[in-house]
């Protein structure tokens, strides 16, 4: 019977302690977990941000540069008359300059995609004009309007809200998150691009969250593994732990059944702690005099 009440009683306290330190393990995995999800999306935003900002500068300057050489003129370089080409859908367009941007800044818009998290670096004019898009959205014209949406994006206008607002966009970095025409959920990271001191367009970088959602995935995994690991511990140790101090208890109820039942009444119960369990037993040593006594004077 002792034994079942200090087990009972242990386990009771490990539960209730173990219930405890899950709430605030919970709590604080939350708030960790949201503080790192915060980071994560922070430390990308500002990737994009510098990437649309030395994009922007880059492209003016190659513009900038075939006007100086005399490869077009300022206003070439502002071409709206969009030519169409043959009958897509959507439908392509040729300005005066677009054919020479295809040689000048493809390369160097490739070379952001270097980086795992940007879909598409682009330069487009202040109407959403794309003349020369990355070269894994210049893929070969099948004919299926569904695999070219996606494999030839190039010399297209792209005036829907979002592409509008990236092209006339004249702050640096402006975030917008949108979904794209081919179903992704991404961030559109854009700024200004100026030509001789006049806005000409703006240089889009394109985000994916599948990086930063996987990197959440891999951090949720991780923090509530290490959660797991330490309630496991937490629950043995503590039952150990507590089992041990109650160690005491069952001592004491042991000589408590004997006194009450009138066992080993001439066994001296000594007090072995000077605590709580102490005065405990020098109660029942009081307790176990009295009924001595008592026992003693019904005899005679």
């Amino acid at each position: 019977m002792a034994n079942f009440i200090t087990k009972s009683i242990g386990v009771k306290v490990s539960v209730i302690v173990n219930v405890f330190i899950f709430l605030i393990i919970s709590v604080g995995t939350y708030v960790l977990m949201a503080k790192q999800s915060a980071k994560l999306e922070a430390e990308l935003l500002s990737r994009g941000q510098i990437q649309a900002i030395v994009g922007a500068k880059m492209i003016g300057q190659i513009i900038e540069e075939a006007i100086d050489n005399g490869v077009f003129s300022v206003a070439d370089a502002f071409d709206k008359n969009y030519e169409q080409i043959g009958a897509f859908d959507p439908p392509k367009y040729h300005t005066k300059y677009d054919s020479y941007l295809d040689k000048a800044i493809l390369s160097l818009e490739d070379e952001f995609l270097l980086d795992q998290s940007i879909v598409f670096a682009v330069a487009t004019d202040v109407n959403g004009y794309l003349p020369t898009h990355n070269t894994r959205y210049q893929l070969p014209l099948t004919g299926d309007p569904v695999k070219d949406k996606v494999g030839n994006r190039t010399k297209r206008i792209f005036n829907d809200p979002v592409g509008l607002q990236a092209s006339k966009n004249t702050v640096k970095g402006l975030l917008q998150v949108y979904k794209r025409d081919t179903g992704e959920t991404m961030w559109d990271v854009s700024s200004p691009i100026y030509v001789k001191g006049k806005q000409w367009g703006g240089f889009r970088i394109g985000l994916s969250l599948v990086a930063i959602d996987a990197a959440k995935s891999e951090l949720k995994v991780t923090l509530f593994g290490i959660m797991a690991t330490i309630l496991i511990l937490s629950l043995a140790l503590i039952f150990i732990i507590v089992n041990h101090f109650l160690a005491p208890i069952k001592t004491l109820t042991n000589i408590a059944d004997n006194v009450a039942n009138g066992k080993n009444l001439d066994e001296e119960i000594k007090v072995t702690n000077e605590d709580e369990f102490g005065d405990m037993q020098g109660s029942l040593e009081r307790l176990r005099m009295s009924m001595v006594i008592a026992l003693r004077r019904s005899k005679k």
